[in-house]
């Protein structure tokens, strides 16, 4: 990718969250800073998830997902979940969670809020899958205040792409 065009899709801010799976007794997360809000009416959200990652077929099969928002008092989350340690299908073992009432999908005990979605349609846009769903619930913790990608040192561009702020 061009330089200057990867710095300036670096520019475009977004929020930081782990996004959690549950499918029988397995419960994953993994970062995700792709999400937005959709429609208002329905209330809906997407998340784009990456197409070779372990959460993209469950989500497919559960057709449900948890989204944990990072704030500044729980960046250790993204720090984790960003690094090769949470690279294996149990990467929630050393994490306090709980799971969700509607959906059971794992809420973050560190996140200050957490979002149960079912999903409703899915669209395949490249090397993502674009999971459109309806939040069902959430759960606030703390009044910790987000994150979003200018508070990190890094910003995920796709695939192997990183755009290092301070290289």
């Amino acid at each position: 990718m061009d330089r200057i065009l990867t710095r300036a899709l670096a520019e475009i801010t977004t929020g930081i969250y782990v996004l959690t799976v549950a499918e029988g007794v397995l419960h994953h997360g993994m970062s995700s800073s792709w999400v937005t809000q959709a429609s208002g009416d329905p209330l809906l959200i997407v998340a784009a998830v990456d197409n070779r990652h372990f959460s993209c077929p469950i989500v497919r099969r559960t057709l449900r997902f948890g989204l944990n928002i990072v704030g500044g008092a729980s960046k250790k989350l993204e720090d984790y979940f960003f690094s090769s340690l949470s690279r294996r299908p149990d990467n929630l073992v050393d994490l306090a969670y709980s799971l969700s009432p509607k959906l059971k999908v794992p809420w973050l005990d560190l996140s200050p809020i957490s979002i149960e979605a079912r999903v409703s349609d899915t669209k395949v846009a490249g090397d993502h899958t674009l999971f459109i769903a309806e939040p069902l619930g959430a759960r606030f913790t703390s009044e910790d205040p987000p994150i979003t990608s200018r508070d990190l040192d890094y910003v995920y561009l796709g695939g192997s792409t990183v755009f290092r702020r301070n290289p």
